[in-house]
């Protein structure tokens, strides 16, 4: 298994790689995880994105053209890469099986290799007790601090929530550049409901969002947030940016989405949740439905029925 996620990190695609690695090897398989192919012998190829991983594509499948690859979609290569980098179509062409993480992804794939998708949903175990403080509203933003992922539109949300709230904000992720940083300590300084940690363990982020009343994600492109499974295991409702990455994983009639970008739509669903009890109820309810998706069970059946149908022929 390839990842272009460096061993200790705590990107997505790692912790895809290494959930899937727990799951094969429960089932029988051995399996090793690196960040490209280096040419070792093995029955199967499971390459996590299109763009990174390509040579690692091409090579084994040079190699070994009548063994199985298994390529997992990111968001990049469905909603940035694909469209630029002719590699992300070559890897899919190539690759013996599609994985997507949220159904809208079925949207992007070009129709003639929509045959060989599959959606397995991101499952996530959760042992965390729910406890949720009473003090005040918590609100918890968890990724790390790039571009595509909008950080600060939660910061930017605050001059439109009105001042008697008890809306805080607890932002956990670190930052990817020195420009992130900074204008993350700015915020720190000059919003009194507002904190900014940094990186923190998975297990600690973990146990800040049970803690929490809601969970903000505010990407501008998403294959299937990792975070948005493990706040619908937790039965923390969402507030999302409206991108396919988000209602793959949500529903399309999911109550909680603002359009992308626009931090006065965000504060206004902010406050309603935080004052209308029968609209957060109703956030709540829509997430608790979807906690059958996001189960280690089904996901780990999933992967056993991928690998059956491969190894078969």
């Amino acid at each position: 298994m390839v990842t272009p996620a460096p061993p200790g990190s705590l990107h997505g695609n790692r912790i895809t790689a290494l959930r899937w690695q727990n799951f094969l090897e429960r089932l029988g398989y051995e399996v090793v995880v690196t960040e490209s192919w280096s040419g070792e012998d093995a029955s199967m190829l499971i390459a996590l994105h299109a763009y990174r991983s390509h040579s690692s594509i091409m090579a084994f499948h040079e190699q070994h053209p009548n063994r199985p690859i298994i390529l997992v979609l990111t968001g990049t290569d469905l909603y940035r890469d694909m469209a630029d980098h002719i590699e992300v179509l070559r890897s899919m062409e190539v690759a013996d099986q599609l994985i997507v993480l949220q159904s809208s992804a079925l949207d992007s794939i070009p129709e003639h290799l929509r045959d060989k998708v599959r959606v397995i949903y991101q499952s996530v175990r959760v042992d965390i007790p729910d406890e949720v403080p009473s003090a005040d509203f918590q609100v918890a933003v968890i990724g790390h601090l790039r571009e595509e992922k909008d950080p600060f539109c939660i910061a930017r949300s605050f001059p439109f929530i009105p001042f008697n709230s008890k809306i805080s904000v607890l932002h956990l992720g670190m930052a990817m550049n020195e420009q992130m940083e900074l204008t993350a300590k700015g915020y720190n300084e000059t919003l009194e409901n507002y904190q900014w940690i940094g990186e923190v363990s998975h297990a600690d982020a973990l146990k800040a969002l049970a803690q929490s009343r809601l969970m903000v994600i505010s990407s501008r492109m998403e294959g299937g947030a990792h975070v948005v499974s493990e706040a619908i295991a937790l039965g923390v409702p969402v507030i999302a940016s409206d991108i396919p990455g988000n209602r793959g994983l949500l529903g399309d009639d999911y109550l909680g989405y603002y359009p992308v970008g626009n931090e006065t739509t965000l504060a206004n669903l902010l406050s309603r949740a935080e004052t209308m009890p029968d609209f957060y109820s109703a956030l709540k309810k829509q997430i608790d439905i979807r906690k059958d998706l996001v189960s280690p069970e089904r996901e780990m059946q999933s992967i056993q029925e991928l690998m059956i149908s491969l190894l078969k022929n």
